[in-house]
């Protein structure tokens, strides 16, 4: 009784408690913990806005974890602040990539069975493992598009709250889809499992099943909102790639998502699915494999974001060359259609100007190497400075965080990454970061 009454005092009071109590905007997670105190950057050369040519000799004036000033020329650092020499490195943005799933980087039968075998206390460790690696390799911003048993919402908080180490976590809760859809855990599971791998709530048959399912991650904390609109390359049923969702129901989900501030990912390899998500107003395509002259139009005509996610084919490679039976049959058979026509999708974007963001889909490849999608960005027709204000300014207008992110300004998160030799020559030089500060505390340094 005494419990009760102290809650029911509690919620009476929320409401004059939350008068009092500034609230953050409802698409903004809190900012994470940020180095105390001044430090001085030294920069070579400084790719400090992507797009605009670089600077020469540049100094970077950092004051509790944010930029202060960038400045010509190396200045001499104030008393007390510390200094970092990065005269002989090129210095850019922290990079950002825009589809990731930190709780695995296993796939195939392997991570099928880990959903299985794995509890959740250890999915949140392999998560927190999987966000350090990438951090390291210069990702100082991830958006997580997916996971579910709430691991990678809590990892979030966790880095917030400076209980963690990683990047600055996007979080998407659990994807959504229709029953039988690329999200539903069923697919391949014996029929009594069924209600048990469907316990997510987050699926949906029909719009007001899908409202619900969008209002319900919300309610869990989701940053964004991603939706599958056509079957998945590693679906574990043989449906196909077209559209899984009607009219109806796709716009339940986007208008729902819109409606509470949150931007929307579609999961789409069909055309069919593809156009259906861009006329509702999807904020981003991921892999958009089979776009075509509609897509361009709607995609021009909406600005959405298209997410190639082109690495995924390294994953799938090595994968297959360590064991040929990695994959199921039926999911085998998808793999090597989506191997034999990566690029083309994004060879045709790329042409007609539609506008992209970097996102890898680690998990499916291996966290830690993000960076392996600059060079098949090139080999598909990217300039390395396109492939680079794709993974910089782009992914960071895709995530609402341009005041934040994706250049190095005065009044941005102090999030900077430093490599040797020049990533304008060679974009491939970015898979060997030697230096990366985020929010102005320093992850690894070169010295």
């Amino acid at each position: 009784m005494r419990a009760l009454l102290l809650a029911s005092l509690l919620f009476a009071a929320a409401p004059a408690l939350a008068q009092d109590i500034p609230q953050p905007p409802p698409t903004r997670a809190p900012a994470p913990p940020a180095e105390q105190g001044v430090t001085i950057v030294h920069a070579g050369t400084l790719l400090d806005r992507p797009g605009r040519a670089p600077r020469r000799n540049a100094t970077i004036v950092i004051r509790d974890g944010r930029i202060e000033a960038v400045q010509d020329g190396f200045a001499a650092p104030p008393e007390g602040a510390r200094v970092v020499d990065l005269r002989d490195r090129t210095v850019l943005p922290g990079l950002i990539d825009s589809h990731v799933h930190l709780t695995s980087d296993r796939a195939g039968n392997e991570g099928f069975m880990s959903g299985f075998t794995d509890s959740v206390a250890l999915r949140s460790q392999e998560a927190a493992w999987n966000a350090r690696k990438t951090l390291e390799a210069g990702f100082t911003t991830v958006r997580n598009l997916g996971s579910g048993d709430g691991v990678t919402l809590g990892l979030r908080d966790a880095i917030n709250r400076g209980w963690a180490v990683g990047p600055r976590i996007v979080d998407a809760g659990s994807s959504i889809s229709a029953t039988t859809g690329h999200m539903d855990g069923a697919l391949g599971v014996r029929e009594e499992l069924h209600d048990e791998m469907r316990s997510g709530g987050n699926l949906c048959d029909g719009a007001d099943a899908c409202r619900e399912a969008v209002r319900r991650q919300i309610a869990l904390g989701a940053d964004v909102i991603k939706i599958a609109t056509t079957g998945g390359v590693n679906s574990r049923i043989g449906l196909g790639l077209g559209a899984q969702l009607f009219e109806d129901e796709a716009r339940a989900l986007i208008e729902t998502a819109h409606l509470y501030g949150r931007r929307v990912a579609v999961h789409a390899h069909g055309t069919d699915g593809i156009n259906l998500a861009l006329r509702l107003g999807a904020d981003s395509i991921e892999h958009g494999t089979l776009i075509d002259e509609e897509s361009i139009r709607l995609f021009r005509a909406s600005r959405a974001f298209y997410v190639p996610t082109l690495s995924t084919v390294n994953g799938y490679l090595e994968r297959i060359r360590n064991n040929p039976n990695a994959y199921s049959p039926e999911v085998r058979e998808k793999i090597d259609w989506r191997i034999r026509i990566t690029g083309l999708a994004l060879q045709r974007a790329h042409r007609a100007g539609v506008r992209i963001a970097f996102g890898t889909d680690a998990g499916v490849s291996l966290h830690g190497r993000n960076a392996d999608e600059f060079p098949l960005m090139v080999q598909h027709g990217m300039s390395p400075m396109e492939a680079i204000q794709a993974a910089t300014v782009n992914a960071a207008e895709l995530l609402g965080l341009s005041d934040q992110i994706g250049s190095i300004e005065p009044g941005k998160s102090a999030d900077l990454i430093a490599v040797a030799g020049d990533p304008l020559a060679d974009v491939g030089v970015l898979r060997n970061v030697s230096f990366v500060m985020a929010r102005g505390r320093v992850h690894r340094d070169v010295r």
